[in-house]
C-alpha cells in the first residue's frame, strides 16, 4: 500500500473507531459487535506500525474510551482504568510472556521462566463498576467511563442483590468487578419491551448498561442484574494478598461474588488447556464470554512490570475466536445450485474467523445486496457461527473511496448470457432468480452432485470433483450413467489408478440398494428435503403408488402441503423412473412399531456422538416413528446431547425440554 493510500485509509478508520468507541464507552448503545471493533483497531495499529510517521498523536488505539454523558456525577477516579491488550492466539501469548519475562529480568536477572504463574480468568461481556467501601459500608459505585472519570452510579449498584451493602469485615477499600445480565433476563425484558412497544435491546450487555444508567432505581431494582469481582486497588484493615489467586479468595470471603471458573496455572501450557476448555463451553452459561484474562499470579511482580500508555502489563486478554470481523469484499460471483437458483457468493479478503480462516460468504440474493448496500471493493463486517455458513452483516461505508462496484445479479447473467427468471409460490414472487431451462451444465452437476450425496445414494468416494470430471469428459450426464460406468471408461482418466477405479465401482454397486427416503431426496424433486422424503415413505407402499398420486391426495398428508405437492406431481409428470429403477432396488420401510416410545416424537441433536453417526441416529428415530428437527422449539421432545454442544443445548434447558446423553439415547432403542 502506497503512504497516500494508507493515510486516507488510515483517517477514515480514526473516523470511524472513534464513532463507535463514543457509542459503546459513552451512550451504551454500539452498532457493531465487539469482534467488529477490535478487527478495525487492529487494521489501524497493522497500518500504524507500517507507516509510524503518519499516526496521529491521539490516535484511537492510544485511547481506553469515550467522553462522559452529563446526567450522572462525575467522579474522577483515584487510579485509572486501564483496559487489557489482545492476544488472539498461542502464539501471540507466548510472545507477551517473552516481553514481561525481559521486563523482569533487567531488575531480577536470576528469575527464570519458570517461575511465572498465572490467573486465567474468564472475561465477562458486562460493564466494568469500580465500587469504594468505607469502613466495610458500600460508600459509592462508579462506571469506568473514559478511564480517567466515570459517572456516579451508586444508586443502582445498590439495587444488585450479588453487591454487599456491608462487607463481612469493616475494611476500606477500592474493589473492581463487572456487572451483567443474564441472557435469561435479557429476554424477559425485551418481551416486556416489546409488549410495550418500546426500542429492543440489541444485547445483554447493552440491556445491563441501559440499567445502571436509569436515574430512576426502581427500574434497575426490577431487572436482576449480576456481579462478579476480580480485583482491588488499595485495601485497608488487612494485608494485601500477594497473589491474585489468593485475592479472588479474600475477595470471595469478605462478602464479593467471583467467577468460580477461574482457575490457578503453572504455565501458558495450563492457560491454553483452559482457553481451549473454554471456546467449546463459551455458549453454556448465563453470561456471555469473549475470552481469558490471563494474568501474572504473583502481584509483587506488578510494580516491576507497570503499564504502557494504554494497559497492563502483567495482563492480557486471550480473546475467544471472533464470530465476526472485518474484511474487502473482493470480487461477487454466482453459484448455480441443482435447481437453477443463482446465489451471489462474495469472495474476501481472507480472515481468520471463529477458528478458521473465511475466504467467502454468501449474499443470499439481489434483495439482500441492495438491502446491504454492498459492494465489490467494499469493507464489510462478516460474522460466522459455529458451522453456519458466513455472511455479511453490516457495509463500512465510511470507509468507501469511490472505487467500489455496483454489482447486478441481471448484468452479471446477461454478460455470460444466461436466461434468466423468477419463479412464484402463490402469489408472492420469488426473491431468488433462476436460471431457465434445464439445460444448463451446471446445473445438471449439481443435480448429480445431490445425487450421490451421503444424505441420497450415499456412494462413498464420488465427491464432487469426480462428478464434475466426469460430466466434462462426457461419460456421467445423468443419473443412468453412473450405474453404467466401468473400468474401461475410467482407465483413459488422468490420475484414476486401478486401485481407485476398483474402490469407486464397488462403492457404487453398494449403493444399488437403498432406503425408500434416501432415493426420494437423491431425486432431487423440488421442495422434498430430507424430512418430507421420510414422510412420502411412510405414506406411499412403493414409488409406483407415489408417482401416480393426485394433488389432492398429496396435500391432504400432514407434513406436505400444497407447493411440495404441487411440485411432486410435476415432477413425476415429466421424469420417467423406470430406466434408473433397472439399475436399483428400493428398500421400502416395514410397519412402524405404534406402541414405540418414538412414535411422534420430534429430536433435535447437537455435539459430537462418539459411538453413532448423526445420519445413523436419524435413521433409527425415523425408523420407529420419530421425528428430527433442526431447531429447538416447545414442539421438540427431546434434545440428545454429544460432546461440545452448541446454543441448542442451552435454549433446551431454558424451555425445560428433557436432555439425552447418548447412553440415555442407547436405552431407548
Amino acid at each position: 500500500m502506497e503512504q497516500k493510500e494508507a493515510l486516507k485509509r488510515m483517517s477514515q478508520l480514526y473516523s470511524l473507531i472513534e464513532y463507535h468507541s463514543d457509542l459503546y464507552h459513552s451512550q451504551d448503545n454500539p452498532e457493531i459487535s465487539d469482534q467488529a471493533y477490535d478487527s478495525l483497531v487492529e487494521e489501524l495499529e497493522k497500518l500504524e506500525r507500517q507507516f509510524p510517521e503518519l499516526q496521529k498523536k491521539h490516535s484511537p488505539t492510544s485511547r481506553i474510551g469515550g467522553r462522559v454523558i452529563e446526567r450522572f456525577e462525575k467522579v474522577q477516579h483515584r487510579y485509572r482504568q486501564w483496559s487489557y491488550d489482545n492476544v488472539f492466539d498461542f502464539q501471540e501469548l507466548k510472545k507477551w510472556e517473552d516481553k514481561i519475562l525481559k521486563i523482569i529480568q533487567k531488575q531480577q536477572p536470576s528469575f527464570v521462566r519458570e517461575n511465572l504463574e498465572y490467573s486465567a480468568e474468564l472475561k465477562i461481556d458486562g460493564l466494568k463498576i469500580i465500587v469504594e467501601y468505607q469502613n466495610g459500608k458500600l460508600f459509592r459505585a462508579v462506571t469506568r467511563g473514559d478511564g480517567v472519570s466515570g459517572e456516579d452510579v451508586t444508586h443502582n449498584v445498590e439495587t444488585i442483590q450479588s453487591v454487599p451493602q456491608r462487607l463481612n469485615q469493616d475494611i476500606s477499600g477500592i474493589f473492581i468487578g463487572e456487572a451483567w445480565m443474564s441472557k435469561k433476563e435479557f429476554e424477559r425484558i425485551n418481551k416486556e419491551r416489546a409488549k410495550n412497544k418500546e426500542p429492543l435491546f440489541a444485547n445483554p450487555r447493552n440491556a445491563a448498561a441501559g440499567t445502571l444508567r436509569q436515574l430512576d432505581a426502581s427500574v434497575a431494582s426490577r431487572r436482576k442484574l449480576h456481579t462478579f469481582f476480580y480485583d482491588c486497588y488499595e485495601i485497608s484493615g488487612i494485608s494485601m494478598p500477594d497473589t491474585q489467586e489468593s485475592l479472588l479468595k479474600l475477595l470471595k470471603k469478605i462478602g464479593f461474588h467471583i467467577d468460580s471458573h477461574s482457575k490457578f496455572c503453572k504455565n501458558l501450557n495450563d492457560v491454553e488447556d483452559f482457553y481451549t476448555n473454554w471456546v467449546t463451553k463459551k455458549t453454556s452459561q448465563q453470561f456471555g464470554i469473549d475470552g481469558v484474562v490471563v494474568k501474572v499470579n504473583n502481584r509483587g511482580l506488578y510494580e516491576i512490570l507497570g503499564y504502557t500508555s494504554k494497559a497492563p502489563r502483567f495482563g492480557v486478554a486471550y480473546k475467544l475466536p471472533a464470530e465476526e470481523k472485518t474484511t474487502v469484499v473482493q470480487d461477487i460471483q454466482v453459484q448455480i445450485g441443482r435447481t437453477g437458483a443463482l446465489t451471489p457468493v462474495a469472495y474476501l479478503e481472507p480472515v481468520m474467523i471463529d477458528g478458521s480462516l473465511v475466504s467467502r460468504a454468501t449474499l443470499h440474493n439481489q434483495d439482500e445486496i441492495d438491502r446491504l448496500d454492498v459492494r465489490i471493493g467494499d469493507t464489510v463486517i462478516v460474522k460466522k457461527a459455529g458451522d453456519i455458513i458466513p455472511e455479511i452483516v453490516m457495509v463500512l461505508k465510511d470507509l468507501r473511496d469511490g472505487k467500489e462496484i455496483i454489482f447486478s445479479i441481471e448484468n452479471f447473467a446477461k454478460e455470460r448470457g444466461w436466461r434468466i427468471h423468477k419463479e412464484f409460490v402463490g402469489k408472492e414472487e420469488s426473491s431468488a432468480w433462476y436460471i431457465s431451462g434445464d439445460s444448463n451444465d451446471e446445473v445438471q452437476i449439481q443435480k448429480l452432485i445431490h445425487f450421490v450425496s451421503k444424505k441420497g445414494m450415499n456412494i462413498v468416494g464420488f465427491g464432487k470433483e469426480y462428478v464434475r470430471t466426469f460430466f466434462e469428459q462426457g461419460i456421467v450426464k445423468n443419473y443412468i450413467d453412473i450405474f453404467t460406468l466401468t473400468k474401461e471408461k475410467l482407465e483413459p482418466l488422468e490420475g484414476f489408478k486401478e486401485k481407485s477405479i476398483v474402490n469407486l465401482l464397488n462403492a457404487i454397486e453398494q449403493s444399488r440398494k437403498v432406503s425408500f427416503e434416501k432415493f426420494l431426496f437423491a431425486l432431487g424433486i423440488r421442495h422434498v428435503g430430507e424430512e418430507t422424503a421420510v414422510i412420502l415413505s411412510r405414506n406411499f407402499k412403493t414409488i409406483f403408488e407415489l408417482s401416480e398420486a393426485s394433488f389432492e391426495k398429496l396435500d391432504s398428508i400432514e407434513g406436505v402441503g400444497e407447493v411440495v405437492a404441487k411440485s411432486i406431481v410435476e415432477y413425476f409428470k415429466t421424469q420417467g423412473i423406470s430406466n434408473i429403477l433397472r439399475h436399483v432396488s428400493i428398500i421400502y420401510p416395514t410397519q412402524v412399531n405404534s406402541q414405540s416410545d418414538f412414535t411422534g416424537k420430534v429430536f433435535v441433536l447437537t455435539g459430537t456422538l462418539q459411538d453413532m453417526s448423526r445420519d445413523d441416529v436419524k435413521d433409527m428415530i425415523r425408523e420407529r416413528g420419530g421425528k428430527v428437527s433442526s431447531v429447538v422449539s416447545k414442539k421438540v421432545d427431546f434434545v440428545l446431547v454429544g460432546e461440545n454442544p452448541g446454543s441448542k443445548f442451552t435454549q433446551a434447558k431454558d424451555l425445560n425440554i428433557p436432555i439425552l446423553s447418548e447412553d440415555d439415547f442407547k436405552s431407548m432403542i
